[in-house]
């Protein structure tokens, strides 16, 4: 049986792309904000349990970890630049730094790939195609 979708008057439509990427970051549903879109750590659900909108064609792939590196790794550089240069043995630093960067990657890895999927929606790259985003202003 076909999954029926909402009337896009009756979903809480973001008004833009980067509201989208908010609620995907904190684990919703871009589309509506109300479901979780994530059913296990970094397993998207098939569906929202709310709108009904298709998550299963989502093509995330390996991009939110490449953002995560990049932003782990320019905010730890200067640490690392800083502990070396103030006499910290090499090993001392990577000792300490090392666990840091993989528990700084693991925490943002999640919303980073809930935003991804959430602009990947909102401009209709990849597998999503163009729907209506925002909302029709009223014709008077």
């Amino acid at each position: 049986m076909p999954f029926q979708r909402l009337s896009p008057d009756l979903i809480d439509l973001p008004g833009g792309w980067i509201p989208a990427l908010v609620r995907g970051a904190k684990g919703c549903c871009p589309r509506c904000g109300e479901a979780n879109l994530f059913r296990k750590w970094l397993k998207p659900v098939e569906r929202c349990a709310h709108c009904k909108q298709d998550w299963s064609m989502q093509q995330a792939d390996d991009f939110p970890a490449y953002i995560g590196i990049f932003v782990v790794g320019h905010l730890l550089a200067p640490v690392v630049i800083a502990m070396i240069s103030g006499g910290v043995s090499a090993w001392l630093t990577l000792a300490i730094l090392l666990p840091v960067a993989v528990a700084m990657l693991l925490a943002m890895l999640q919303p980073t790939k809930g935003a991804v999927i959430a602009f990947l929606w909102w401009h209709g790259i990849g597998a999503f195609k163009q729907e209506r985003r925002a909302r029709e202003e009223p014709r008077e």
